[in-house]
């Protein structure tokens, strides 16, 4: 009964210990360098944080999704190019690409990729 209750208390005390050394270890300073800096998109932490958007960062992240999406619409047709007829394949991955082209196409032509104002 002694025994088990004096290792309770030893176990209590080195993880009391090991929970301090923890805490004082990682502790943050307020000043650190990446939080003083700005975010990827140019914003910066200290100012106030309903500044005006840049448009260009939306239409990039826009046309980025819509490519995603569509390269995963793509690759299973990579799979099923064995079990399918090679015309209605060929015309159908064709017909796909030709959607993407025009839609690209039509992102270059309003401008949306262009980085200079």
């Amino acid at each position: 009964m002694i025994m088990s209750l004096f290792m309770s208390f030893i176990i209590l005390i080195i993880s009391m210990i090991v929970m301090s050394l923890a805490s004082i270890l990682s502790k943050k300073s307020l000043m650190d360098r990446e939080k003083c800096s700005p975010f990827e998109c140019g914003f910066d932490p200290k100012n106030s944080s309903r500044i005006p958007f840049s448009l260009q960062f939306f239409l990039i992240a826009i046309i980025f999704l819509i490519f995603d999406v569509e390269i995963a619409l793509i690759l299973p047709m990579i799979m099923i190019m064995k079990t399918s007829s090679i015309l209605m394949w060929t015309l159908t991955s064709l017909f796909f690409i030709f959607i993407l082209l025009a839609g690209l196409y039509h992102e270059w032509h309003q401008g949306a990729l262009k980085w200079s104002f």
